[in-house]
């Protein structure tokens, strides 16, 4: 089908577009990447009577890296995520993940703040921004704010964003020096939606678990921080039974619904093995026998 038929309008600046969002916000939908929204439009399950290109923006497709915190503009693309060189632990969490997300010529348009912003359950960015207490900046009327991205996600493509705010951006707190990253995601096919998927950060120091990081993709209408696993990984040694126990608790804080394709209960096995293996990687990447 072909989409319906809407208005255009591309600003030349933030507060261009906020001032179109606060005139016609509900009507509106913004385009960055465009991988999710054209497809929606497409099928025709997104209507909406304007389209705000924010491309023509300038400042909002770099990556900068401040003492506390990595900023990730709006219009970063997933490619330039996966092609990350900066020296900190999370670009490495980058590369790793970047990949499971769809094809090569998606990753080369759409963007991390996009998938934030649509907010799939099964997204691998969106879990990492809850792991990792990403704050979500918005520009609006009212002017700047940020959420945390706790309360952030709202439910399946629900957001804590209002129809006249717009998404400028993402603040991710830099983890400790020393961490180390590891990813896992099961899927049916290359580039399908992920049935489940897992990532860890983690520092090891003096042989115990100084600092830990657990999400899950898909393990919930929400992306979630598995935080009861890592409580009990937190200051402990990280010996095999030990891992074991934070894989099974990490799961058993997930809520997985039936899919057709993966049943709650295999889906729930799923996050277990996918957690175990990324604890496994990262404490012996650490350099922890």
């Amino acid at each position: 089908m072909k989409p319906p038929q809407f208005d255009y309008v591309a600003p030349a600046s933030v507060p261009e577009a906020v001032a179109v969002l606060a005139e016609r916000g509900p009507e509106s939908r913004v385009l960055a990447g465009g991988q999710s929204l054209l497809i929606e439009l497409r099928y025709r399950t997104e209507r909406p009577a304007l389209l705000v290109d924010v491309n023509r923006i300038p400042g909002l497709s770099d990556i900068a890296v401040e003492d506390g915190s990595v900023h990730v503009g709006a219009l970063v693309r997933h490619a330039q995520l996966e092609r990350a060189r900066f020296g900190d632990p999370l670009a490495e969490l980058f590369r790793q993940v970047a990949p499971y997300v769809a094809h090569p010529p998606i990753r080369a348009r759409g963007t991390f703040a996009g998938s934030l912003a649509w907010a799939h359950p099964a997204s691998e960015w969106c879990a990492l921004a809850m792991a990792l207490d990403a704050g979500i900046e918005l520009d609006g009327p009212s002017g700047r704010r940020t959420v945390p991205a706790g309360s952030w996600f709202r439910g399946p493509f629900a957001t804590a964003c209002l129809p006249e705010e717009l998404v400028t951006g993402v603040r991710l707190p830099r983890p400790p020096a020393g961490s180390v990253a590891a990813f896992e995601e099961h899927r049916r096919t290359h580039g399908s939606f992920a049935l489940a998927a897992a990532l860890v950060m983690l520092r090891v120091s003096e042989g115990r678990v100084a600092w830990v990081r657990i999400g899950l993709a898909n393990a919930a209408d929400v992306p979630l921080r598995a935080v009861e696993a890592e409580r009990l990984m937190t200051g402990e040694r990280p010996e095999p039974d030990l891992l074991a126990q934070a894989s099974a608790r990490a799961a058993i804080e997930g809520d997985p619904a039936d899919e057709p394709h993966a049943p709650a209960a295999y889906r729930r096995h799923a996050l277990a093995t996918l957690v175990r293996r990324c604890l496994a990687r990262a404490v012996e990447n650490a350099g922890t026998p």
